[in-house]
């Protein structure tokens, strides 16, 4: 074991009233993804003049459609045989197990039940996705407090020993020093989120408006091109993973990259049609 390895010794719970009843990391994360990406997007969008009754639908539909869309993405992608033998346990979220590409399925499906003329598809999607590298921080902040989805063995200094993860408490791994890849794509998430505002900030003071297709695009590249990068150094989430030259999130990845390359590619475009 590495000298220079951050021993990971915290616990998941903020109070533990009983067995079952308790308050988690994950769950004050859970609020503050919400409630933070909430109140960044109104700013900008009343700044662009949305009323909030259409800000605050956008908000419903991205929450219901993630939640919903993060729990079955995990039930079918990862665990389908154990889901459909004991289908009534989909519905325990608080036993664990969401996935961001499900999420991201269920907020582009959401996004249908509100678009109108005057508010196309495009345009929600890419305000939704200028929050999301926010409420991403908080949502691999939560993993991290949780101690899970951790990468493989490493000798760096910044290392971390997760001792309380569940796989050591239960002998199946050695608290060895590990990637700590819920920092890595909580750097990743943020280093957007920065480059969104600072884009958002530059187009609100020449009084330009957004462009949709930069948005989308930047989105799928920089957020599921690092979510493919980081997969390499992570632990197999499931057993069938293992031996596979790219795991189920890499390949769930893939489609998002290249739907991102296409929006991009639809801004140069739209740059070159206004010179």
């Amino acid at each position: 074991m590495s000298l220079l390895s951050i021993i990971w010794d915290v616990s998941p719970y903020v109070h533990r009233f009983t067995e079952t009843y308790a308050i988690r990391w994950y769950g004050i994360c859970f609020a503050l993804a919400f409630v933070s990406a909430y109140y960044v997007a109104y700013f900008i969008l009343r700044k662009e003049h949305y009323s909030e009754s259409t800000i605050n639908k956008i908000a419903i539909v991205a929450l219901l459609g993630g939640v919903i869309g993060a729990r079955l993405g995990h039930c079918i992608f990862y665990e389908p045989a154990y889901y459909l033998a004991n289908p009534i346990r989909i519905l325990r979220i608080w036993e664990g197990g969401m996935a961001s590409h499900g999420g991201s399925v269920g907020i582009m499906l959401a996004i249908i039940f509100i678009t109108r003329k005057d508010l196309s598809y495009r345009t929600i999607l890419a305000r939704i996705l200028l929050v999301t590298p926010l409420a991403g921080v908080f949502f691999r902040f939560g993993n991290l407090m949780n101690s899970e989805i951790y990468g493989t063995v490493t000798n760096l200094p910044w290392g971390f020993v997760f001792v309380r993860s569940h796989e050591v408490l239960v002998g199946a791994e050695q608290a060895v020093p590990r990637h700590p890849t819920q920092i890595y794509e909580m750097i990743c998430y943020a280093s957007l989120f920065v480059v969104y505002m600072w884009y958002c900030i530059k187009k609100l003071r020449q009084n330009s408006p957004f462009s949709d297709h930069f948005i989308i695009g930047m989105f799928g590249v920089w957020v599921f091109g690092g979510r493919f990068l980081i997969e390499f150094l992570k632990m197999p989430q499931v057993s069938f993973e293992q031996g596979l030259p790219l795991n189920m999130g890499q390949l769930l990845s893939l489609p998002f990259i290249l739907y991102g390359l296409y929006e991009l590619y639809l801004y140069r475009k739209q740059v070159k049609e206004q010179l």
